[in-house]
């Protein structure tokens, strides 16, 4: 299953990505960020999990850190579900949860408390996180679970 999900970020990064533009910012970069920003702290996530950075991606792993959701397979799956439940909608979305519950369905109720983790959290998943990697990152996070963030963030 990993492979099929690597795979399938790859996929995705090049059929429904082609318009956004990769940061262009290494792993190494992100760690010198200042403590407690969103760039830190993807650099320490980079470093922990052994990840290379993947262009055009690194949104995603931004969604890891503030909504503190794993990277397994079912980790990953119920950040779709996550991400589903804050408002987005994309065939691959719709795809993994598909495959992922019928794979997976053991986590059902992991999953659907992720649906509804993101249903309380403040709509994110097309923020342009590039914008705010000075920005503490628990501040950031307490703004999306209290629905504070003003409506000046840039989207993707």
């Amino acid at each position: 299953m990993l492979f099929v999900y690597n795979w399938s970020t790859q996929v995705y990064s090049e059929l429904f990505k082609g318009h956004v533009k990769a940061w262009g910012i290494s792993k190494e970069e992100f760690l010198t960020y200042p403590e407690g920003s969103i760039g830190a702290a993807l650099g320490a996530f980079y470093q922990e999990k052994g990840f290379d950075v993947m262009p055009k991606l690194e949104n995603h792993d931004v969604f890891h850190i503030l909504t503190e959701t794993g990277t397994a397979i079912h980790d990953e799956i119920a950040m779709q579900y996550l991400l589903f439940g804050n408002g987005k909608i994309s065939l691959y979305l719709l795809g993994m949860l598909l495959i992922g519950t019928l794979l997976f369905p053991e986590h059902g109720r992991y999953y659907l408390n992720s649906f509804r983790k993101g249903k309380r959290m403040q709509r994110f998943y097309d923020i342009a996180f590039k914008d705010y990697l000075l920005e503490s990152r628990q501040a950031f996070q307490l703004s999306l679970y209290n629905k504070t963030i003003h409506t000046t963030y840039n989207t993707i």
